[in-house]
C-alpha cells in the first residue's frame, strides 16, 4: 500500500515528516555518508549563536538508564561561520534547512534572524527559547510567558515572510499549553515539542556531579512518554498549530505515538549516537505502520488518538462494557453462568 508521507507546517509543504534534532547530527554533513540526507524532510541544525562559543566545561556527556545527559553548553562557531559553510552546505547539498537559533537576549535572537533573511536552502527557524535570558537574573525563557513570547515577536519579525517560525518548547515547565499559546499569540507559526528535561547525576565513588557543567539536559527514549505528553497537551489546547514532535524517538512506532497525539512531522535525534541511519529508518518504518494501519495519507493519523471514544456496549446478563475491538475479540462465555454474556 503506498502511503502519502508528505505534510505541511505552517504553509510549507515537506516531502515527508522526519526531521534531524538540533544539537544530535551539527548540519547533517556527518550524517550524509550513512545516507542521503536529502531524502529526510529537514534537517535540523545545532542551535547557533551570535558569536563562537567554547561551551561548558567537561566532562560534557553522561549515560543514564535509557537515555544521556548532555551539557555542551551550545558550542559553536557563530553566525557567520555557519552561513559561510553549514548552510551554504545544506543548500549547494539540496537539504531543507531548519536552522536553531539560540541567544541571551530578545536583541541577540533578532539579530540572528535577520543573518538568515533571503539564505538560500533556508526552510524554516526553529527558535531555542531553553537560554538563560541575561537580562533577567538568568531566567530561561521558555520558563516565563511573558519572555518567551519577546523572543517570539522579535524573531517573527526580523524572519523573512514565508519562512515559518517554529518556537521550541521546554517540559520543565508547570503548564506546557500556556508558554505554547503565549508563543503563538506572539506569532509563532508552529511549536517544537519538546527540547530535554533538566537532570543531574551523581558519581557515587567521587562524590561529585558527573558533568563537569553539573546539571544537564536528559534526552532518549527514557523522556519519550513525557514528550508525547506534552505534545498531546499542546495540541487539545492549539489543536490549529502544527507541531514538530520529538524526545525519545527510536522507531517508526515511536513516531506514530507522536502523530496519532497531534504531531505534524517528528525529529529524531538522540538515537543517531548509537545508529547514524535512524532518521531514515524511522522514516521506512513510520510508512510501514502506516500502510498496516490503513492510512492512505499521513496527514489522517495526525491527532487522531483525540477521537471520542468509541460507545460503550452494555451486555444485560453481565453488566459488562465492551468497546470497538474488545466487542470483535470477545468470545461467548458458553461455560460460564449466564451463556450469551462475553468472557474477556
Amino acid at each position: 500500500m503506498t502511503v502519502d508521507m508528505t505534510t505541511t507546517l505552517a504553509g510549507v509543504e515537506f516531502p515527508n515528516p522526519v526531521f534531524t534534532a538540533s544539537g544530535c547530527a551539527a548540519a547533517g554533513q556527518e550524517l550524509d555518508q550513512f545516507f542521503d540526507v536529502t531524502e529526510l524532510g529537514g534537517v535540523v541544525t545545532k542551535s547557533i549563536m551570535l558569536a563562537a562559543r567554547s561551551g561548558r566545561a567537561t566532562p560534557r556527556m553522561a549515560e543514564t538508564p535509557s537515555g544521556m545527559l548532555n551539557s555542551i553548553g551550545l558550542q559553536g562557531p557563530g553566525i557567520e561561520a555557519f552561513l559561510d559553510k553549514d548552510l551554504t552546505w545544506l543548500a549547494d547539498r539540496g537539504a531543507r534547512a531548519v536552522v536553531s537559533i539560540a541567544g541571551g537576549s530578545v536583541e541577540d535572537y533578532a539579530s540572528l534572524a535577520q543573518r538568515l533573511r533571503g539564505r538560500p536552502g533556508l526552510s524554516m527557524v526553529e527558535v531555542n527559547i531553553s537560554c538563560p535570558n541575561v537580562e533577567s537574573r538568568g531566567q530561561v525563557f521558555a520558563c516565563d510567558p511573558r519572555a518567551a513570547s519577546e523572543v517570539v515577536a522579535a524573531v517573527r519579525k526580523a524572519t523573512e515572510p514565508g519562512i515559518p517560525v517554529f518556537a521550541k518548547l521546554s517540559p520543565d515547565v508547570t503548564d506546557i499549553a500556556e508558554i505554547a499559546r503565549a508563543c503563538v499569540d506572539a506569532g509563532a507559526d508552529g511549536l517544537s515539542v519538546i527540547n530535554t528535561l533538566l537532570g543531574l547525576a551523581i558519581d557515587v565513588d567521587t562524590m561529585r556531579p558527573v558533568l563537569g557543567g553539573i546539571t544537564g539536559g536528559l534526552s532518549g527514549p527514557a523522556i519519550r512518554p513525557v514528550a508525547v505528553r506534552c505534545v498531546w497537551q499542546v495540541h487539545q489546547a492549539l489543536p490549529d498549530v502544527p507541531i514538530l514532535g520529538m524526545g525519545g524517538i527510536r522507531t517508526g512506532r515511536d513516531a506514530l505515538e507522536f502523530v496519532l497525539a497531534g504531531a505534524s512531522a517528528v525529529s529524531v535525534g538522540t538515537t543517531v549516537f548509537g545508529d547514524p541511519t535512524a532518521p531514515i529508518r524511522v522514516l521506512d518504518e513510520l510508512r510501514q505502520a502506516l500502510a498496516d494501519r490503513g492510512f492512505a495519507r499521513l496527514q489522517d493519523a495526525v491527532g487522531l488518538a483525540h477521537r471520542p471514544p468509541e460507545p460503550a456496549v452494555v451486555t444485560p446478563d453481565l453488566g459488562l462494557e465492551l468497546t470497538g475491538a474488545a466487542l470483535d475479540d470477545a468470545e461467548p462465555a458458553i461455560d460460564a453462568p449466564g451463556a450469551g454474556g462475553y468472557a474477556r
